[in-house]
């Protein structure tokens, strides 16, 4: 197990991304560096890069974090029973974008490393993360070319990595008391070791390379299109339901808030505006309504060949 590699390399992913980030927007996140004092419940430090009210971005953080813990809390170990208990060192990379223009969608990426740290036993390290899309008003071109570069990532680790986690992604994204998805998905796995350190590490750096040429374009391609009120109401709705999620399902924010984590950074994903209405529909027809009947819904974006050029 290398730390030292590990660490380096989320460190530049994170800084290639803001850079990016900051070109797109034409505003500079401001950085807020943390340290937690050694001896208590949790240790480590970590890097916040945050932007609010950008010409681009409404809100949006880029948050490096590296600690260690006395105890794994319980959503490490739901399906590693055996290590409960276990000391621990976690390490990663996780953002979310909120853009103010309605056509531009939210997005989500994570790159982490976890290390449980059994007393008389070597660690177990395991990878976890992956990015999807959540789009307030679907272009069939976006969701495309999204899920084409998260297979492409992929495909040099495995022809089947894809498949299964685009299906991990789809089911994990899912709003059970809604009965709907958060949006069009993307990658997502968890306890992933296959082939050993170096192996697993090689597939998370795919990942978060690939982070960039999945996003950039769709912000480049959207952020100048027109929108109005309605567009910025229906918006607010739906980033109701991302709420709802980070907040019930999100495995991440639980882990965070169970450990003891920083909790500015942990609910950085929150939007800065979101609505709530009594048993709202759509209206037949309308845009609106199309999200839901043809977007918020498992499909194999990757293979699809567009119907509207122009979407």
């Amino acid at each position: 197990m290398n730390t030292q590699l590990v660490r380096d390399y989320l460190l530049g992913l994170q800084q290639r991304i803001v850079t990016t980030l900051e070109r797109l927007d034409g505003q500079d996140f401001i950085v807020d560096a943390w340290q937690r004092e050694p001896g208590g419940r949790l240790e480590g430090d970590g890097l916040v890069r945050l932007i609010e009210n950008g010409a681009v971005f409404e809100r949006g953080g880029v948050n490096f974090s590296h600690v260690r813990g006395r105890v794994l809390p319980p959503s490490a170990t739901a399906h590693r029973p055996e290590l409960a208990g276990a000391p621990f060192e976690a390490m990663g990379v996780s953002l979310v974008l909120h853009p103010h223009n309605p056509f531009v969608p939210t997005v989500h990426m994570n790159v982490r490393m976890f290390a449980a740290l059994p007393p008389d036993a070597e660690p177990v390290v395991w990878f976890g993360g992956g990015m999807d899309l959540t789009p307030y008003y679907g272009f069939e071109r976006d969701a495309q070319h999204f899920h084409r570069t998260c297979r492409a990532a992929l495909e040099p680790h495995g022809p089947e990595l894809h498949p299964r986690f685009k299906q991990w992604c789809d089911e994990y994204f899912y709003l059970k008391h809604r009965n709907e998805p958060r949006g069009v998905g993307g990658i997502f796995f968890d306890d992933y070791a296959d082939g050993g350190f170096d192996n697993a590490f090689g597939m998370l750096q795919s990942v978060g390379d690939a982070f960039l040429p999945a996003y950039e374009p769709i912000v480049e391609r959207r952020h100048g299109l027109a929108y109005g009120e309605r567009e910025r109401d229906f918006q607010a709705y739906r980033r109701g339901r991302y709420v709802e999620f980070n907040l019930v399902f999100d495995r991440g924010t639980l882990f965070g808030l169970q450990s003891g984590g920083r909790t500015e950074s942990i609910l950085m994903s929150m939007p800065p505006v979101a609505r709530w209405r009594y048993d709202w529909q759509p209206e037949d027809g309308s845009p609106e309504a199309r999200l839901y009947s043809d977007f918020l819904r498992p499909r194999d974006w990757a293979d699809e060949t567009p119907t509207h050029l122009w979407f």
